[in-house]
């Protein structure tokens, strides 16, 4: 018996919840490939981008050159914040030493932001997702019962057949939450490393740059 056939036998409800399951496999699996390749090249970007402005002779120079890196605007948006001036403002007011941090934890956590994009849905969809075919189950055996009970007789033959059909949800359930499940996890492992080294290259920036303007 195939998807399609337990799909014409059930109600409006087991549909519901069949394709509910097959739009949160699909948006997970987008996700995952998504997430995967992003991920990995941020990470490349990052190590590159870093070393880059290291070697430059200049502030000007450095943001040229993590620009070549930078294809996700992870490591830019951190040099760049630290040349922004608003005088007159509050943004302005404090020390030097408070202006770099408060405008490096703002860029950090923005691209941050970037980087966590999809995890939510994956947390979601591995959360969820075996409630939503325990929930298939549930009303499968009970439309079961129902007709078994209509029926007269009963014997294993009756049951087995729709209650295997209604067990189905579950397992669905399974095969769609465990992929996201993972996925979060390996992926949240990605995250972590890269934003490690943006902390990193953050904290050596605002150190540079108050050292340079000392006299």
């Amino acid at each position: 018996m195939n998807v399609l056939d337990l799909l014409s036998r059930g109600d409006a409800v087991s549909s519901a919840v069949a394709l509910v399951l097959l739009l949160m496999s699909v948006c997970s699996w987008v996700v995952i490939l998504w997430k995967s390749w992003l991920l990995r090249r941020a990470h490349r970007d990052v190590v590159r981008g870093t070393a880059a402005f290291w070697q430059a002779a200049s502030m000007d120079d450095a943001l040229q050159r993590v620009r070549a890196f930078d294809r996700d605007a992870l490591v830019g948006p951190l040099v760049e914040a630290t040349q922004a001036h608003a005088p007159g403002t509050l943004a302005a007011a404090g020390d030097r030493s408070q202006q770099l941090t408060r405008v490096l934890r703002d860029a950090l956590h923005a691209v941050l932001l970037k980087l966590q994009s999809g995890q939510v849905l994956l947390a979601t969809v591995g959360s969820t997702a075996p409630f939503v075919g325990l929930l298939g189950t549930v009303w499968g055996i009970y439309h079961a019962l129902i007709g078994i009970s209509g029926a007269g007789q009963v014997s294993i033959d009756k049951i087995a057949g729709p209650v295997g059909e209604a067990l189905i949800m579950t397992a669905a359930g399974l095969t769609v939450a465990i992929p996201a499940v993972l996925a979060y996890n390996v992926l949240g492992r990605y995250i972590g490393r890269i934003e490690a080294d943006l902390e990193g290259f953050a904290r050596d920036l605002r150190e540079l740059l108050l050292t340079a303007e000392q006299p």
